[in-house]
């Protein structure tokens, strides 16, 4: 019984995500995610016209995930807003510490998307980290802190120059004190509003 083109699809995504991230995407050719996803070129091609569709699918896919963690790790910290906001921060370090940890995909593939300003994956990757700071800004405005917005893109800020960090560097407590710094951020806007 053949399979659904949507499982074939998804497999394939699957495949390209642990590709693209382990390795890279230049270093990834479509033949490679074809046999990681046990289908042909061919049946590739019938669900993505390039393999840039197929970069851009790949982090559609990540988004809502990253920012259910991201939201759960927020929820599991116990304390006040900043330590909550500080507890993204060090998740990430722990997570950090895996060997497997390859950085934030999205600024990865930025990163060897540079030269090309109009790839679609450079737009879902923007979009990600627009929902990241759409989802802070929503919590400091639900604290009443005055300029929610734009502490929360002084927050993105600080979770993407850690990513950075970490990567150059391979210290995750790059992300430690990037966590205590946008704590120190929320403490200074709580104060302002009382």
């Amino acid at each position: 019984m053949a399979k659904p083109a949507s499982d074939t699809r998804e497999r394939i995504v699957a495949a390209a995500a642990k590709l693209f991230y382990s390795e890279g995407i230049r270093a990834v050719s479509v033949d490679a995610v074809a046999e990681k996803a046990d289908v042909t070129k061919r049946t590739l091609y019938y669900h993505f016209d390039s393999k840039d569709e197929l970069i851009a699918a790949y982090l559609e896919t990540r988004d809502q995930p990253n920012l259910a963690v991201y939201r759960r790790w927020f929820a599991e910290t116990q304390g006040n807003l900043p330590t909550k906001v500080k507890g993204i921060f060090d998740n990430l370090a722990r997570s950090a510490r895996h060997p497997k940890w390859k950085g934030c995909g999205y600024l990865r593939t930025s990163a060897e998307l540079a030269n090309m300003p109009g790839h679609p994956a450079l737009k879902v990757g923007a979009a990600h980290k627009k929902n990241v700071e759409q989802w802070l800004a929503a919590i400091f405005e639900d604290a009443h802190l005055a300029e929610a917005q734009k502490l929360a893109r002084q927050i993105v800020l600080l979770l993407d120059g850690s990513f950075a960090a970490v990567l150059l560097h391979r210290d995750p407590t790059y992300m430690e004190t990037a966590g205590e710094a946008a704590a120190g951020l929320v403490t200074a806007a709580i104060a302002r509003v009382e």
